[in-house]
């Protein structure tokens, strides 16, 4: 059992035993920050929180982030065989008997004052240019989505470890008493796509403590499934149901000291706490007019980005922890430029707008937002190459993310790619750095955030990462 485990269960029955749990629920209810389960960080941190805007399906570095203006003159020509080496091919293109480079159809602009070259797909995004960190040189080893994903969350390509929002809420604890400090929502697109799946395990607590579980909100009347109660219970019976329940966990656990027991009693008062702090969170009707203008033509419509993005910021206000929010139907191996222009359609503008709100709540300064997917986009046409129709299959080994908020670099890009865009040539970031670095600006030592299970300490970042020091403010 943990030590903070330990703490917690202790603290839990010291206030059943002596006020009651009805008691303890009201005064929870009086004032959210008396059951707050934070822990102090390893060093002072620059933000309290993360908003991770994960493009799911591997967005093309070369239609958004990195601008390759030399690839006009090598339309259709053969990626040469030195550039390419031996890179792992997917068995979508492996039987190709060419690979023609395709320059992206879509204009570069430079933006701001730092000058950062964005492409057109992103008009309101690029009026942050001076806020954002552009990575250019991102890289992983896993060339498939599921494996790749499960990467980027888990920091392991085989699913049973814990999240990344996990090892913060295991990490930092919660700062609002009444909604979890790990969220996940998953957003539609509003066109035809090849969306690849996602599964619980992206917002699972692994090994830890199940308490530290991402809770996903779901678009709908109810956001969390199972949360109202059902026909004919009461709050007042649930409440009694919560405490007899509670009583014989609680015995269980002075028998045990299993710290899932107590994990269990924790999920139960949280659900409680949740049925009234959800459906007010989730209740958009009374942002005013301007909001839904800001965030697009999508924002009145549940389940959208557009809609998450403005849960996300009303969650932020909130304390919530890790808000980590999926877009799917990044994966264009064909038509890529009618595919992704429909993708940008549904991101561009909320992201933009986001970032707006954050800015004038003063909330950007102490959260740390992150844009991007699981890996990059080939530079050579899978299928048919045309002067305006082509599509991109996977590429690990070079791809873009960008950062902005609290104690990232203004205005800058960070790492280089060759003139393909198929390998770095400066300042390698892999995905353990991305992870060891976000960890630090939450104050959190990636090497000493440790659970111990089958005689090993683990981590987020396993054996590996190194924080990112040039993209620090």
């Amino acid at each position: 059992m943990t030590s903070d485990t330990f703490q917690t269960g202790l603290s839990r029955r010291h206030f059943l035993s002596s006020t009651g749990i009805g008691a303890a629920a009201l005064a929870s209810l009086m004032n959210p920050q008396l059951f707050a389960d934070t822990r102090a960080p390893h060093f002072t941190p620059k933000a309290r929180r993360i908003i991770w805007l994960t493009q799911a399906g591997a967005t093309s570095q070369l239609e958004l982030l990195d601008y390759k203006p030399g690839l006009v003159t090598q339309f259709d020509k053969d990626l040469p065989a030195s550039i390419r080496g031996e890179q792992r091919l997917t068995g979508m293109t492996a039987g190709q008997k060419r690979f023609p480079v395709a320059p992206s159809v879509y204009k570069f602009q430079q933006h701001g004052d730092s000058g950062m070259w964005l492409s057109e797909l992103l008009p309101h995004t690029a009026k942050f240019a001076d806020e954002m960190c552009v990575i250019r040189s991102l890289h992983a080893e896993a060339i498939n989505h599921d494996p790749a994903m499960t990467l980027l969350q888990t920091g392991h390509q085989i699913g049973g470890r814990p999240a990344f929002g996990s090892w913060v809420a295991y990490g930092l604890g919660s700062e609002n008493a009444d909604l979890p400090a790990f969220v996940a929502m998953i957003s539609r697109p509003s066109g035809p796509t090849n969306a690849q799946p996602l599964h619980e395990r992206m917002w699972s607590s692994g090994f830890l403590p199940s308490r530290h579980q991402g809770v996903r909100f779901s678009s709908g009347k109810d956001p969390v499934l199972f949360l109202s109660n059902p026909p004919g219970i009461t709050t007042d019976r649930r409440r009694a149901m919560l405490d007899d329940v509670a009583a014989l966990n609680r015995l269980k656990f002075d028998e045990s000291q299993d710290p899932e027991t107590q994990a269990r009693i924790d999920q139960y008062e949280m659900a409680f706490r949740m049925q009234t702090a959800v459906p007010e969170l989730a209740d958009l009707s009374k942002e005013p007019a301007s909001i839904f203008e800001r965030y697009g033509p999508e924002s009145k419509k549940p389940g959208t980005y557009a809609a998450n993005c403005i849960l996300a910021r009303r969650l932020a206000e909130r304390g919530v922890r890790f808000i980590q929010l999926y877009h799917r139907g990044w994966d264009q191996h064909g038509d890529l430029p009618k595919g992704i222009k429909s993708q940008c359609y549904d991101t561009d503008q909320p992201t933009a707008a986001l970032l707006t709100d954050l800015q004038e709540r003063g909330l950007l300064d102490d959260t740390l937002v992150i844009w991007g997917g699981e890996f990059g986009r080939t530079v050579y046409s899978q299928g048919a190459l045309t002067p305006d129709n082509y599509g991109r299959d996977h590429h690990p080994r070079c791809y873009s993310v960008w950062m902005a908020g609290a104690g990232v670099k203004r205005g800058h890009v960070h790492g280089e790619t060759d003139d393909f865009s198929y390998n770095i040539v400066k300042d390698p970031v892999h995905i353990h750095d991305l992870n060891a670095t976000a960890l630090h600006l939450l104050g959190i030592d990636h090497t000493k955030l440790t659970y111990r299970v089958q005689g090993r300490d683990y981590r987020l970042t396993d054996v590996h990462g190194e924080v990112v020091q040039g993209i620090l403010a």
